[in-house]
Order: C-alpha cells, then sequence, then structure tokens
C-alpha cells in the first residue's frame, strides 16, 4: 500500500519534509472549498446586500463571482510553481521576496483568525434567536468544542463531516429554489424581473463595488484550498481546478438563490431605505413563500452550516497558515508542531479555537461585532488577493521572462484593478483598523530585522529553478 506522504510535489526541492498526510483527491477539495463558501451564505447577509446594490443582489454575486475567477487564475499560476501550504503568505514569499511574503501572511492573518470568529459570532446569534434555551455565549463555546475536537482528530474526519454539511445544505437551497419559484407563478412578490441583475435607476459604478465589497464575502474560502496543497494529492493538478469548479458552482448558485429572493422580498423600498439590522430579510422572505416552518428551517441551516460547517474549514485554513509561518520562524514555532499520529498541526488547531472563543465572547456584546468582523474580513483577505496578483507578474514576467502575457500579465492587472475598486469602497472603519493592522505588520517586520530574523523561507535558493 503507497504511503499517504508519497506525492508528485516533492517538499523537499523547496527545503520542507513532508509532514501532513497526502489523502484529498479533486472532489474533497470542491467539497471543503464548497462548504467554506457555505452554498446558503446569502441567506444571513441578503438584506446588506440588498440594500448596498440598489436591489441588484444578482449583479453583486455575478461580479463578485467573475473578481474571484480571475483571482483564482493567479492562485492556479502560483500553485503550480510552488505547491505547498501558505497560501498568499507562501507565494509572494518565494514569488516576490520574503519579506513581501510575511507582510502578505499578516494581511490574510487578518481574514483568517477572524473568520472563524465571524461565523461562530452569527451562528451563535442567529440560533439563540431561535432557541433561546442558551444563551449567545453558550451556543458560540459548543460550536467552537465541536469543530476544535473534529480538526483535532485529523483531516480525513473533517473531510467526510463536510460532506455530510454540503448535501444537507444544498437540500435545504433546492427546497427554497423550488418552492420561491412556485411561489412567484402564483402571483406572489413582483412577478419575475430582470432587476435583481441590472435596474438603471440604481445603477452605478460606485454602488456596484460597495456590493462586491459586501457580497465578495460569500466568495471568501475558495483560497482556503490553496492552504491544503501538503495534503492533496497532485496539488499543481488538482489545486487549481477545485477553486475554479467550486467558485463556479458557488457563483451560480448565490446568483439563484439571490434572484428568487430578490422578487419576493416582502418590503423591498424599506430594505433599500433602512437595511437589514436584524439580518431577518431572507427569513422574512421564506415566510412570504411558504410560511414560518420555512422561515425557521433557513435560519437554522444558516446558523449550522455558518457555526459549524462553515467554521469547521475555515479553522483548518487558518491552522495551516498558522503552521507554514511557524515553520520558517515567522511565528512561534510551537504551532509547526504535528501529531504524528494525526498529520495535522494540533497546536495550531487549538490555538484557533482559543482565540474564536475570546475574541467571539467580546465581539457577540458589541452591537456592530458582525458587521465590523466582516468587513474587517473582507479587508484582510482583499489586500491579500492584491499582493498575489502582483505575485504573479514579478515571479512570472519579471523573474521567468514569460511570454504568456494574458495569463501572466493582463489578467492579474485586471483582477487587480477590481480589488483596488473593492478596497477603495469599503467601510471606513475597515479602511483604518485594517490600515492600523499593515501598520503593526510594518512594525513587527522592522523588530524582525533589527533583532536578526529576517523573513527567511527555507530552500529558497532552489525555488527559482522549479518551473
Amino acid at each position: 500500500m503507497a504511503s499517504p506522504f508519497l506525492a508528485d510535489s516533492n517538499l523537499e526541492q523547496f527545503g520542507y519534509t513532508q509532514e501532513l498526510r497526502r489523502t484529498l483527491r479533486l472532489p474533497d477539495l470542491i467539497f471543503y472549498g464548497m462548504v467554506f463558501m457555505v452554498p446558503i451564505a446569502p441567506f444571513a447577509i441578503f438584506g446588506n446586500v440588498f440594500q448596498v446594490s440598489g436591489g441588484m443582489v444578482a449583479l453583486a454575486y455575478l461580479a463578485g463571482m467573475l473578481a474571484m475567477m480571475i483571482t483564482a487564475a493567479s492562485y492556479f499560476q502560483m500553485v503550480k510553481a510552488f505547491p505547498m501550504s501558505g497560501s498568499v503568505y507562501t507565494y509572494a514569499g518565494r514569488g516576490i521576496a520574503p519579506s513581501v511574503g510575511f507582510l502578505a501572511g499578516w494581511a490574510i492573518l487578518l481574514d483568517y483568525i477572524l473568520a472563524p470568529c465571524l461565523l461562530y459570532v452569527v451562528a451563535a446569534t442567529s440560533l439563540h434567536a431561535i432557541w433561546p434555551i442558551l444563551p449567545i455565549w453558550g451556543y458560540l463555546a459548543a460550536f467552537i468544542v465541536v469543530n476544535t475536537i473534529i480538526n483535532y482528530l485529523g483531516i480525513r474526519l473533517t473531510a467526510s463531516f463536510i460532506k455530510v454539511f454540503l448535501i444537507a445544505e444544498l437540500a435545504v437551497l433546492g427546497l427554497f429554489l423550488v418552492l420561491g419559484g412556485w411561489a412567484l407563478a402564483q402571483g406572489k412578490g413582483r412577478g419575475f424581473t430582470l432587476d435583481p441583475i441590472f435596474n438603471s435607476a440604481t445603477f452605478s459604478w460606485g454602488v456596484l463595488f460597495a456590493a462586491v465589497s459586501v457580497a465578495v464575502l460569500s466568495f471568501l474560502g475558495f483560497d482556503g484550498i490553496s492552504m491544503l496543497s501538503e495534503e492533496t494529492r497532485s496539488p499543481a493538478k488538482h489545486i487549481g481546478r477545485a477553486m475554479a469548479l467550486a467558485l463556479l458552482l458557488a457563483g451560480l448558485l448565490f446568483i439563484a438563490q439571490s434572484w428568487v429572493a430578490s422578487l419576493l422580498v416582502p418590503d423591498p423600498a424599506g430594505l433599500l431605505a433602512n437595511g437589514d439590522p436584524n439580518g431577518s430579510a431572507f427569513y422574512d422572505t421564506a415566510a412570504v413563500i411558504a410560511g414560518n416552518w420555512l422561515q425557521v428551517l433557513t435560519a437554522v441551516a444558516t446558523a449550522i452550516a455558518w457555526g459549524i460547517a462553515d467554521s469547521l474549514v475555515a479553522q483548518v485554513a487558518t491552522s495551516r497558515l498558522l503552521y507554514a509561518m511557524a515553520r520558517d520562524r515567522q511565528m512561534p514555532s510551537f504551532l509547526a508542531r504535528v501529531s504524528a499520529r494525526r498529520g495535522v498541526p494540533t497546536n495550531s488547531v487549538l490555538l484557533v479555537g482559543v482565540v474564536s472563543l475570546v475574541l467571539g465572547l467580546y465581539m457577540s456584546t458589541r452591537a456592530d461585532g458582525i458587521l465590523l468582523l466582516a468587513n474587517l474580513v473582507n479587508f484582510g483577505a482583499v489586500i491579500a488577493f492584491l499582493t498575489l496578483h502582483l505575485s504573479v507578474i514579478w515571479h512570472y514576467m519579471v523573474r521567468k521572462r514569460s511570454n504568456r502575457i494574458f495569463v501572466h500579465l493582463i489578467l492579474p492587472l485586471v483582477g487587480f484593478g477590481i480589488l483596488v475598486g473593492v478596497v477603495w469602497n469599503a467601510r471606513l472603519l475597515a479602511q483604518q483598523i485594517g490600515g492600523i493592522w499593515l501598520g503593526v505588520g510594518v512594525i513587527v517586520l522592522i523588530g524582525l530585522y533589527v533583532f536578526g530574523r529576517r523573513p527567511a523561507l527555507a530552500g529558497l535558493a532552489y525555488a527559482g529553478s522549479h518551473r
């Protein structure tokens, strides 16, 4: 029987030892990416996207999908060159310079560290509103304990749970779409219209970019697939393909459900004017379609999807980023320890659980906690994606002198331009806190140089010759 550590991508050429278990295949990666993005993600943020987009929710998700597909193309190029864990941290560090990689890793840490916390808070708040038998902190702690145990026991168990949750989410979504289509056929709502995809009365480029800056939250997670490079068989072949397929499938589902909900929302004018402070717009729409039972079903499905399924894979991705940075001595070394029995970075998994608990307990007490977390997660991810596009250009066009102009220059530039628009139209508070986070990262980087621990990647001298 072949060893699970054997693979077509030899980490020794990059100066690393294969420690994680290579057991994942293409379907596993697609399941992982889909669950991370959450097929029913628009359930939770539909009202906010509706308001910001001027009612053009489907357009916001379509534009977000296209922007992320371009970003996925850059991921695909970099994972072919460097098929290992670490995502943007690895690609920027090896594609440009270790110091740039550190700052990229620092930026995406804002996304990855806060993402599980955001998911837990949303889920705990939603479930408490439906079943107040436990306080919010009780639900929060329960979600974190369950997920930490599952992740601690190994990647195969995590992958098995992911498949079950994905099937359940798709069943709920399918039911909503069928009943929603039937309700429209019966004359409920506004009837079929193209307004959710384009409305000339409310459209502007500023509105579109602002809407995408919110909608893109639903797509974050596709990049987490790259964190599993060292646990995947044939990563250079499967990682990029899994990203593209997961994005396409999730994007089509987001567009379909948000379109149906837009046509059946009970008070579109009020939603545009006042927003959705209680986060109930989608569930109110479900009640219009089929009554209280569908309203409760969609709300419970959202809580479980965010609190267990999505946060489960978010914890996986975050722990792998910490592991990758720690083995390069850019995080405390204890985070790089891998369980010989389970083949997972157990210390990193446990740390993510603890941080999620502490931050979650605090953010759940703030009135703006969910909105603030969502915008910070988006900001960190987009900054990292900007660096990713620059890494493709530098590594292939400057260093390799590539003649593939479209793939290695034009597409990354287009992706970079779109993401600049998203950052520019992000909420001011997110820009300010995100800027402070990046400033702290620069200070830490300077400190590393001062104390003789300048960022360095193992075997970097060999990476330049890899094609």
